[in-house]
């Protein structure tokens, strides 16, 4: 089983930029996804074997997820940060056999992050 261990969160004004960190086991699958208060979990972006990535809507063209050459580290760089952006950051490892698509099995504590307009 994956642990994951979440870090970089904090409080930026509307505009300003944060990277999280994410340290934990290689998976073929890694993501980043976000909870606000009184809504459901969202995802947000994830990254997979040879570099592909993808990214929700909302976020695309201002976050970028990326790994380290040891595919332990992941990271989300956010920039343009928006008030809507503020939300508990988690990463999350694919667990199971691989069928092909990222499956989410394997969550991190989560790292706030606060964006005020």
């Amino acid at each position: 089983q994956a642990q994951l261990v979440e870090s970089g969160g904090g409080s930026v004004q509307t505009g300003g930029s944060l990277r999280l960190s994410c340290v934990g086991s290689n998976t073929y699958c890694m993501g980043w996804f976000r909870q606000a208060p009184e809504k459901e979990r969202e995802w947000v972006a994830s990254i997979q074997s040879f570099g592909r990535t993808s990214y929700a809507d909302s976020v695309k063209g201002r976050f970028t997820i990326s790994q380290n050459d040891a595919k332990n580290t992941l990271y989300l760089q956010m920039n343009s940060l928006k008030p809507e952006d503020t939300a508990l950051y988690s990463c999350a490892a694919h667990v199971g056999v691989w069928l092909g698509s990222c499956r989410f099995g394997a969550w991190g504590q989560g790292t706030q992050v606060t964006v005020s307009s």
